[in-house]
């Protein structure tokens, strides 16, 4: 593997598919690899787990070069269903075991006890289809349940959205305490930190933009990012932020800008930490 920062085993930064149709993740795993990122995150629930398939191998990166990251989908949490749809993924990824695999969410409204999936999902992990586990969107209660029931086995990292705008203090402090890594997701809000006065002002003595100063302060606050896009340039420009180091004061100002603006908030939520 490529000689990158890593987080918990897991390379800093990488490449997100999140709502990337079929030619978007295909072509756009592509310019990941070609840029030097190795690390693809993907979920059941993105549909295009087969497309990022496509694009690994088309660029020709060897498998044991990338970290492949995917997600099981709370429609699959069912009695029996947990084991059988990541067989599926591994199908559509043509892959024997993924790197790090995730519960993308607490199922929504508690339609399956979380025991009840957890477990199946350790079943999972001692079957040798995943070499990590982790979770995704868990609350602190959820994070404590979750420890108690794995027992012996490792939480890796909680995905969760955390960017300059919502720096997600409560949950994250929380996981650094525990010793579980961070992975941010919709690390740039969703395109809302392009222009930002701060972020630009910092950025333009070193000659990188608004988002790129986005990145490497969450790289410098330790977390794993996971930035997504279509455009090959900002691929590439994204994936440069990690060469970026943020001086205190700098870091500082940043995190300044925090604000609550917290852009996943739909019902199917957990009532989230505050």
């Amino acid at each position: 593997m490529t000689q990158e920062a890593m987080v918990a085993g897991i390379p800093q930064m990488g490449y997100g598919t999140w709502n990337r149709s079929a030619d978007e993740a295909h072509q756009g795993v592509i310019w990941a690899l070609e840029a030097g990122c190795r690390h693809i995150d993907t979920a059941q629930g993105y549909g295009n787990e087969q497309d990022v398939a496509r694009g690994i191998k088309d660029a020709a990166v060897a498998r044991n070069e990338i970290f492949i990251t995917t997600k099981v989908k709370p429609d699959n949490y069912g009695p029996g269903a947990v084991m059988p749809s990541v067989r599926e993924s591994l199908e559509k990824l043509g892959v024997d075991q993924v790197d790090l695999l995730l519960l993308h969410w607490p199922s929504p409204h508690n339609k399956y006890p979380l025991a009840d999936y957890l477990g199946q999902f350790a079943e999972v992990f001692d079957a040798g289809l995943a070499r990590q586990i982790g979770v995704s969107n868990f609350t602190k209660a959820l994070i404590d349940e979750s420890i108690r029931l794995l027992g012996s086995r490792t939480i890796t990292t909680n995905q969760v959205e955390c960017h300059v705008y919502m720096q997600n203090r409560p949950i994250i402090d929380y996981c650094e305490k525990l010793g579980i890594a961070v992975t941010a997701y919709s690390p740039l809000a969703r395109g809302a930190v392009v222009g930002d006065p701060v972020l630009e002002e910092i950025g333009k003595a070193r000659g990188a933009t608004s988002d790129q100063i986005a990145l490497a302060f969450l790289i410098a606050k330790g977390h794993v990012v996971i930035p997504s896009s279509s455009k090959r340039g900002r691929i590439i420009q994204n994936f440069e932020a990690r060469k970026i180091t943020l001086t205190p004061a700098e870091i500082k100002r940043i995190e300044g800008l925090e604000k609550g603006m917290r852009l996943v908030n739909g019902d199917w939520c957990p009532v989230w930490d505050v």
